[in-house]
């Protein structure tokens, strides 16, 4: 096995503190928003490998292209090809990050396709789809976390809408009493992220100043808005349920779903894939046709997650989908040793305490990368968490 070296990226909305105290190191000043683990070309990370020129550096995507069955396995291999199919994170929001929904596998190849044949080149800030995959996640909380999830019951979100005496809000609180539910939903979203510019911000300036007012439930929004004056995604994210994590707690982002980190720490895994189409609370590209051939219009509970626990101390959470897997064991310390040999390849990421994965100490922060069948042990007291295929 192999102790990573790892990125940490920069974006502005990332927390200056969280991640320097999980990793006690002094904080620089600047955002650092994500520690990605894993072999993402965009930042892959880092492994010493002991060659017969002596030890090298290499990224762990180099690493799997050179041997990619006896990295990742054969079932892995057949299954998804000679990448890694997840990236495992460790992600501290100290702003919200833009409103967002992820493509299904099918209209991720059809829409990549097309760009192709249209010659969009991949970095173009028009760009939709930079690769071919789907994008499911799963966000694990550390600290309390606080996001927005899924679409509230459009009745429930009308009387929120009502509660401000906004006069522009009116005909969308008339919308959303409209049945069916999902016709109704695509119906004010599409008018929000549709407006006269000029209008939709004023809307949002009178929003916000009410949802300041009212504070309660209103109040996120209000605190959105700071950071986004204007922009038509407060009102979009207005349609959502607002979700607060305990730690341990999690939530399921499957294609459609909108959603939005706002603050907190917390370990993210997704299928390895940057396909990406943005609601609003951000400068960036916004494509409003095809954002509403991704959306799921279904109202509902966001369905907070909690892990499954198997007799051998292994905690599962537990989603549809095969690129990733993710579990933790958190253990006293003198817990019996767990074997945590597989047949697929894995990130073991310590977070809290001092556990031992075979021969390393791991300290909160630091991971490693164990190939498809290498024997590996768990031991010591501390949470870990377990990442890994289903194939």
């Amino acid at each position: 096995m192999d102790r990573l070296s790892t990125t940490v990226r920069p974006y502005a909305w990332g927390s200056t503190t969280a991640i320097p105290e999980l990793l006690g190191t002094a904080p620089t000043g600047e955002p650092q928003a994500e520690m990605w683990m894993g072999a993402h070309p965009g930042a892959p990370s880092r492994v010493t490998r002991h060659t017969p020129q002596g030890a090298r550096e290499l990224s762990l995507d180099e690493v799997i292209a050179a041997d990619p069955e006896r990295e990742l396995g054969p079932a892995a291999l057949a299954r998804f090809g000679p990448r890694l199919p997840f990236l495992l994170k460790i992600l501290a929001a100290g702003a919200p990050l833009s409103l967002q929904v992820h493509p299904d596998a099918a209209r991720a190849r059809t829409g990549y396709d097309a760009e192709e044949r249209a010659g969009i080149p991949l970095d173009a800030p028009h760009r939709n789809y930079r690769d071919p995959h789907h994008k499911p996640e799963l966000i694990c909380a550390l600290t309390p976390f606080e996001g927005f999830c899924g679409f509230r019951r459009p009745a429930e979100t009308a009387d929120l809408l009502a509660a401000l005496d906004v006069d522009s809000l009116k005909p969308y609180v008339d919308l959303l009493h409209a049945h069916p539910e999902d016709a109704a939903l695509r119906e004010v979203l599409t008018a929000v992220l549709t407006a006269d510019p000029a209008g939709i911000a004023t809307t949002v300036d009178e929003t916000a100043a009410a949802c300041a007012r009212l504070g309660g439930a209103h109040a996120p929004y209000a605190a959105l808005a700071h950071h986004f004056p204007g922009d038509p995604g407060v009102l979009a994210a207005l349609l959502l349920n607002h979700v607060l994590l305990q730690p341990g707690e999690a939530l399921y982002l499957g294609a459609g779903v909108p959603h939005a980190y706002l603050t907190g720490l917390g370990v993210e895994i997704m299928a390895n894939s940057d396909n990406v189409l943005r609601c609003g609370l951000t400068p960036k590209h916004i494509d409003v046709p095809e954002l509403l051939r991704v959306v799921r219009f279904e109202a509902g509970d966001p369905g907070v997650l909690r892990p499954e626990a198997s007799p051998a101390g292994e905690e599962v959470y537990e989603t549809p989908v095969d690129e990733f897997r993710l579990s933790r064991y958190a253990r006293p310390e003198g817990a019996a040793p767990a074997d945590l040999t597989t047949a697929t390849p894995q990130i073991l990421l310590a977070t809290a305490g001092s556990p031992r994965v075979g021969e390393l100490a791991l300290t909160p922060g630091q991971s490693v990368f164990v190939p498809a069948g290498e024997t590996v042990e768990l031991s010591g007291g501390g949470t870990l968490f377990r990442a890994t295929v289903l194939a």
